[in-house]
Formats: structure tokens, C-alpha cells, sequence
């Protein structure tokens, strides 16, 4: 099995909602805002090469929605996924599987593309796609807290396709999926968002998806304003950090910009930061 970061592009995002009730004097340390208090984040992917199957987990937000709606993310870099995906030597009609850890528009938006003509269809033909089937019906249905991340333009098309497939179980912990890797499914941030737990070169990865976004959320009460179940979080990063840190795992930041591969330490004020690492560098030199 081989592994490799996907860099899907990079946007921006308020910070007072990216941190929720922790005052800007606190999360500016880790994370600067720019003059609309908007904070930098990537769009960070794991590509999974075991045996014939080619893995993505996530997609990134992709390029079919207007100007008018990507004016208020702030796209910057020049990173895509197409360009990722080559680098590491494949091409999205290689890719056997894609495993979402949750349906917001900045997790799945690349799996649908759209025609000159508008038409919307699957940007990864020969795909399965992978969801939990307890936040598929939360995301087609949603709430009207998330309705704004849950865009139809790129679920509903995943269904039509027929290429969709769900997942079952009630976790935290699933084993025996079916993928070279178990799954910490968290109800927090959203309904059964799903964590793959991956076993590597010796090592073991947690991705970290929007349990934990960037290294200035390690600390347990730096929650996130978007998540619908803030309290629940919290226990559910205690548990995830705790297992990590028990385990000596890296987590795989999915929106830090600047922080992909990063591992853990106790310290008096508890669970922080000890290094962060390149992950081709760590993993694949």
C-alpha cells in the first residue's frame, strides 16, 4: 500500500466561525486572518494505492459553481486536483474508489463536474462512491443550520450515477469495511462524518477531516462554530486525540495549508502539537 497527499486547491473561511466561541486573540496565534477575517485553509485529499484499488478520500470543493459563489472564499495557490493527481502519477479515470468523509460542498464538490452545456456528471467515471448511509439522509435532507453546505448540484448526481454506495454501522469504531483501513465515525460536526484509520509503513494515520481541521484546533474546546453538535464534539476529539496519542498515530490535516502530516504530545495544558512533517518527505523519500 502506498499513500499520497492530494492538494485539491485552497480557499478561505471566516475565522470567528472557524473557531466558534475561542476569542480571535487566541486562534490569530495559529491561524492570521486577513482584513475580511477570513482564515487560510487547503482542501487536502489522501490517495490510497493498495493493490488495484485507487482510493480518494475526499475531492475538494472542484470548479463548477460561478464567480458569484466562489467571491466569498477567497481562492488562492495554484493547486487542483487534476494537477495533484498527476503529479503522483495517475489520472481521475484511475481512480477505483471515492470515500467521503462527509458531504459538505469543500469535501465532495470535485466528485461531480459540470458541461459547457450544464450538464452534471461524475468527474471520476469508473468510481464507486462511498457514504455513510446515516448522513445521506441527512445531507439530503438537511438541516437549514447546513443547507448551505449541502449543495444538490453535488449530491444528488452522485445517486443518479448510479455509482453511489453506502455504508452501515453505528460505530465509533467500524472495522472490516471492505477498505485497507477502519473508520471513527464522529456526529458532531455532522451526522456520521467518517475518519479513516490507517495503518502505514509501520506507523498509523488518522485523518483528521473537520474533527480536527488545522493544528490551531488540537485544544479540546476549539470547536468549530459550524458544527451542529458542539458538546459532543468535544467528547468526541477527546476520544480521537487520546487514541492517537496512546497509538504514537500522525493525523493528515485536511485543511491546514501549511501543516499536513503532524504528531502529537502531552503536555500540561493537554494534548498539543510536538512536530509537523512533509508527508512524501516522512513517508515516500
Amino acid at each position: 500500500m502506498k499513500l499520497y497527499p492530494i492538494e485539491a486547491g485552497n480557499f478561505k473561511l471566516d475565522g470567528g466561525a472557524m473557531f466558534g466561541v475561542v476569542p480571535k486573540a487566541l486562534w490569530e496565534r495559529t491561524n492570521p486572518a486577513d482584513q475580511k477575517n477570513r482564515v487560510e485553509m487547503a482542501t487536502r485529499s489522501l490517495l490510497i494505492e493498495d493493490g488495484e484499488r485507487l482510493i480518494l478520500i475526499d475531492t475538494g470543493m472542484g470548479n463548477k459553481q460561478g464567480d458569484s459563489f466562489f467571491v466569498h472564499y477567497g481562492l488562492w495557490g495554484e493547486h487542483s486536483l487534476d494537477l495533484s493527481l498527476a503529479k503522483a502519477g495517475f489520472h481521475r479515470n484511475d481512480i477505483t474508489d471515492v470515500f467521503f468523509t462527509h458531504l459538505h460542498f469543500d469535501h465532495c464538490g470535485g466528485a461531480i463536474q459540470r458541461s459547457k452545456s450544464g450538464v452534471l456528471s461524475p468527474a471520476f467515471k469508473n468510481a464507486a462512491f462511498w457514504v455513510h448511509e446515516s448522513h445521506w439522509k441527512w445531507a439530503t435532507n438537511p438541516n437549514l443550520r447546513e443547507r448551505a453546505s449541502f449543495l444538490p448540484e453535488n449530491i444528488m448526481p452522485l445517486q443518479e450515477s448510479g455509482q453511489l454506495n453506502l455504508i452501515k454501522g453505528k460505530g465509533p469504531f467500524l472495522e472490516n469495511t471492505g477498505f485497507p483501513f477502519s473508520v471513527f465515525l464522529v456526529d458532531g460536526h455532522t451526522e456520521k462524518q467518517m475518519l479513516p484509520l490507517i495503518e502505514y509503513n509501520g506507523g498509523k494515520v488518522f485523518y483528521a477531516a473537520d474533527l480536527i481541521p488545522t493544528v490551531g484546533h488540537i485544544p479540546i474546546p476549539y470547536i468549530m462554530g459550524y458544527d451542529t453538535r458542539p458538546l459532543l464534539s468535544l467528547d468526541e476529539k477527546t476520544l480521537f486525540l487520546e487514541k492517537a496519542l496512546l497509538e504514537n498515530a500522525f493525523l493528515f490535516l485536511e485543511h491546514d495549508p501549511h501543516h499536513e502530516l503532524i504528531s502529537l504530545q502531552k503536555t500540561d495544558k493537554g494534548i498539543r502539537l510536538k512536530e509537523h512533517f512533509n508527508f512524501d518527505y516522512y513517508f515516500n523519500s
